[in-house]
């Protein structure tokens, strides 16, 4: 679908130079105003993704408009047109809620560019209210337009459907809770209740009395019957956060449960039978604690029916700027915070990091860069990061798997994995924009487009 742009101008000329020069380049269409009045009365009638504005207009000027616009379209980008030189009013501009400006008269390679950057904002911050409208209906979701997150997103689509168990394995902070509450939303018991549970921190003998009951005289202080979880779950599900935290007696009764749908209560002669999905998670090499005989064999496999990885962030760097935008939303409405944007400088070095503790952690760093920003855009100085990547370029070793290849492969290897990383970070924040993608290579189109070919990198996957 083409862009709605409207250009508001006294000059007629100018808007219709507007007109002529943004239609052919980008996918949009370019509405005309020739004052502050007419805007409003065309933005009550038509909606809009952008819009340019001229400062200095008799009657009603740019800023009385863009205060109009800040209260009543709060989510609309404006960009604002200023006579070159004059700074002072550019920068009150951006500080009254301006995305960015223009000086008149301008280059048509500048204008078409930053008009495309803010129209990206604008499509971002649709996708973002999209997903929130989506939240209303569903009570998680996860975000991600890679080729990892679609994989995880079919796998959920079609496990979603059924009762069988499901395991969730991936680092700490890439989303497994919210993959569990995902496939709940879109389960046949979606209308029933999701009870979560982290394992790990509770106690092993209260985590039994909690996910069983107990009848009354069962230990001290039971002094009534209480129900466990799961026949709180009844008809629902539970998720068992970090399953392979807990103990071997834990894991055989839960075992039961996965074999026979029954619990026996602390205490209690008789079983009782609970209809239960059953949706487990964790960080942890359960392979391997088997091997140390840390984790029941049997139970693993009743576990391991349906598995499903989350990945890490750093392979899906090219999800980080619609994570990162959809962040910042959440977390400035949050705090009660005028809408941030996040600067192109602060964007790159987010897309440079290894993110050890993964979406959790570029949640924080984006929650300390509002706090911080002074303004209504989050700037490189503004978040706790360092321009460099250490543990991807800096170890002693070689990965082993690199090691065992003769020299010629692992070159070509090392060389594939980071034309990957790096161009597809560039296509991805450029949106698949060949040509502006290369000047942040600071490179030469062709030479950009040798590479990609070398390397197979499609530009179409980031459109």
């Amino acid at each position: 679908m083409k862009a709605s742009i409207l250009a508001v101008d006294d000059e007629k000329d100018m808007t219709r130079l507007l007109q002529r020069t943004l239609e052919p380049e980008i996918n949009c269409r370019v509405f005309m105003a020739f004052s502050a009045k007419m805007a409003m009365s065309i933005l009550e009638q038509e909606e809009f993704d952008l819009v340019i504005c001229d400062i200095r207009m008799p009657g009603m000027d740019g800023f009385e408009l863009l205060e109009h616009i800040r209260s009543n379209y709060p989510d609309l980008t404006v960009v604002m047109l200023t006579a070159f030189g004059n700074i002072e009013s550019a920068v009150k501009a951006i500080k009254k809620g301006a995305y960015d400006f223009i000086p008149k008269p301008f280059e048509q390679d500048e204008i078409i560019f930053k008009i495309q950057k803010a129209l990206e904002r604008s499509l971002l911050l649709k996708e973002n209210k999209r997903l929130l409208k989506e939240k209303e209906i569903r009570p998680s979701h996860l975000i991600g337009k890679s080729e990892p997150m679609q994989k995880v997103f079919d796998q959920i689509s079609l496990v979603a459907s059924s009762d069988v168990t499901v395991l969730l394995t991936g680092e700490s902070g890439t989303g497994k809770d919210l993959a569990a509450r995902s496939i709940h939303a879109l389960s046949p018991r979606k209308d029933k209740r999701f009870i979560p549970v982290n394992c790990p921190t509770i106690p092993e003998l209260i985590l039994e009395s909690e996910l069983f009951g107990y009848k009354q005289g069962a230990f001290t202080n039971a002094t009534r019957d209480k129900n466990g979880l799961f026949q709180e779950a009844d008809k629902g599900t539970i998720f068992l956060d970090e399953i392979g935290d807990i103990g071997s007696s834990i894991q055989t009764k839960l075992l039961r449960v996965l074999q026979e749908k029954e619990i026996k209560p602390l205490g209690d002669t008789k079983v009782k039978k609970v209809d239960v999905r059953i949706i487990a998670s964790t960080n942890r090499n359960l392979k391997q604690k088997i091997a140390d005989h840390e984790f029941r064999e049997d139970f693993f496999y009743r576990l391991n029916v349906l598995p499903i990885e989350l990945p890490p962030l750093r392979d899906r760097i090219t999800d980080i700027p619609i994570l990162a935008e959809h962040l910042v939303a959440k977390h400035c409405k949050k705090l009660k915070k005028e809408l941030k944007t996040i600067s192109e400088e602060a964007m790159d070095l987010l897309m440079k990091q290894p993110w050890p503790g993964n979406v959790r952690e570029l949640e924080n760093v984006l929650v300390q860069g509002i706090l911080y920003s002074k303004e209504n855009i989050i700037v490189l100085s503004d978040i706790p990061l360092r321009d460099a990547d250490p543990k991807k370029y800096d170890s002693k070793e070689p990965d082993s798997s690199i090691s065992s290849l003769p020299y010629k492969e692992a070159k070509e290897k090392v060389l594939h994995e980071f034309n990957h990383d790096y161009i597809g970070a560039k296509l991805s924040m450029t949106t698949g924009n060949i040509t502006r993608a290369a000047k942040r290579c600071h490179m030469d189109r062709q030479a950009l487009q040798q590479i990609m070919k070398r390397f197979s990198i499609d530009p179409e996957l980031f459109r």
